[in-house]
């Protein structure tokens, strides 16, 4: 990744948002690494590195900056292949996929062989995989030690390190402290473990939350999510190494600056690294808004900020997709809420709605067409539900934003029951696809005001390659809140 440093160090003196986590600055007086919306007075441009990730900078020998915390820097999206393959590798091993896989497992999860990863992987990152992992490992371990009450031992194993001695040696190492000195630095804001741990995710502004929350709010399936005032709620599943790990997470708007408030149950903090990148991907906060308005034009005057839901589990979108296929928002939401009161696993939480984990697709894999069937679908659409679950609990077919994307949807269109609209519905959400396109949509229909798809999709020629956020403009600007 090619870093302009005169274009960098007039975005860092104007603490431009747009630039957040698109590149972060090293200090060689100080030798700290900052975000380019660090309030410190900017430093002199002769003493400044720019690089394009808080490994490159780690590696380099820079600390991170205790005010304006690399650790809470947004990620990026991007549709250029390259680039999106490297930052699904990254994503990969934010999920600890370099732990349980190794380097081969992730570069075969992508289709590619273990020098392509690292060679588009470096010249993205400017980092080896493994050392992406590793300052991964020790930003999560800094971020817990700052924001939360976890003892010292649950934050190195949270993080995903093998040892507590490993970690110490580590942290002293990059950080030029103990973990125990950055958690006395920051008692004074560390909650109890007992009841639920909070985060900030942070994003690029603008960020119309009254439209995502609205969003999941009209399609929430009872006992599975919720919408509380400003606050969506839902219960999660978080699989690792064959081991359920099973909670609830809370995420609402920071009235502070630019970031989502995570809360979430202490019985997920050992599978932090996966569950904090899901939530990541239900909230787009990847977006560059600014690089998004800039195709959509005019549409995106409508509501800046717009983004576009992801998944929390791609097993569960497909699912909802199906069962939404030809009846309306309401409807769908009735059914979604039936299949998982009765598939589902029941849960204890502190609200009383959320009561019920969404069933997994080896669940319901092995139910019979009829049972689905009585809860308010055609048997034929049934049988497609049953023939996905099949298909994801086989790992023949992988929901995520960081597989295949052209097999997978090739491999989506072979199911029976699944047509265009299910496929570039799934792509939008569960992979993350930018430029997914239901364009036979009645909603994308009625907001063009037009009958016929073929010109629907001449039309969305000129938004490219975003797409899907032009459906997102488009749904939205049928509705009144």
């Amino acid at each position: 990744m090619m870093l302009d440093s005169v274009t960098c160090y007039r975005a860092l003196r104007a603490r431009d948002p747009r630039f957040d986590g698109r590149f972060f600055v090293a200090v060689s007086s100080t030798r700290l690494y900052c975000r380019p919306v660090c309030t410190v007075k900017p430093p002199r441009l002769e003493n400044c590195r720019f690089y394009p990730s808080a490994a490159a900078a780690e590696v380099a020998g820079y600390r991170p900056c205790l005010r304006c915390r690399p650790e809470l820097a947004p990620g990026n999206a991007s549709v250029d292949a390259t680039t999106r393959m490297a930052r699904a590798a990254a994503s990969l091993i934010e999920d600890r996929g370099l732990d349980s896989d190794g380097l081969g497992g992730v570069a075969s999860s992508l289709g590619i062989t273990d020098r392509h990863l690292r060679r588009v992987f470096g010249a993205e990152f400017g980092v080896s995989p493994v050392e992406f992992a590793q300052t991964q490992r020790l930003l999560l371990a800094k971020h817990l030690l700052t924001d939360t009450g976890l003892p010292v031992t649950e934050v190195a194993f949270a993080s995903g390190f093998g040892s507590l001695r490993r970690f110490n040696a580590l942290f002293r190492q990059r950080y030029r402290l103990q973990p125990g000195q950055l958690r006395q630095r920051a008692n004074d804001k560390a909650i109890p473990v007992a009841d639920a741990l909070s985060f900030e995710l942070s994003f690029r502004p603008p960020y119309d939350w009254p439209a995502m929350r609205t969003f999941l709010g009209t399609r929430a399936v009872a006992g599975v999510e919720m919408l509380d005032g400003t606050c969506y709620r839902r219960t999660v599943r978080v699989t690792v190494e064959g081991k359920d790990h099973v909670g609830w997470v809370e995420i609402g708007l920071s009235s502070k600056k630019p970031a989502l408030r995570v809360v979430v149950s202490s019985s997920l903090a050992r599978v932090l690294p996966p569950l904090l990148a899901r939530i990541k991907a239900l909230m787009d906060l990847s977006c560059n808004p600014t690089e998004v308005a800039g195709v959509l034009g005019e549409l995106a005057q409508r509501r800046p900020g717009m983004r576009v839901p992801g998944a929390f589990d791609g097993f569960e979108v497909a699912v909802r997709a199906i069962i939404g296929q030809q009846v309306t928002v309401a409807a769908a939401r009735t059914i979604a809420g039936r299949f998982a009161a009765t598939l589902g696993d029941p849960i204890e939480t502190p609200f009383e709605v959320l009561t019920t984990i969404f069933p997994s697709a080896a669940r319901v894999a092995g139910v019979a067409v009829d049972l689905i069937a009585r809860l308010g679908m055609p048997a034929a659409r049934a049988r497609t539900v049953i023939a996905l679950a099949r298909a994801v609990a086989d790992g023949d077919l992988i929901l995520t934003p960081h597989t295949d994307l052209h097999a997978t949807l090739e491999r989506l269109r072979t199911l029976p029951g699944v047509g265009e609209w299910t496929t570039q519905y799934i792509a939008m959400r569960a992979l993350a696809w930018p430029d997914a396109f239901p364009h036979t949509d009645f909603g994308v229909m009625k907001a063009l005001k037009e009958k016929h798809a073929r010109r629907v999709l001449e039309a969305g020629e000129a938004w490219r390659p975003w797409r899907a956020y032009a459906v997102m403009q488009l749904w939205h600007s049928l509705t009144r809140e």
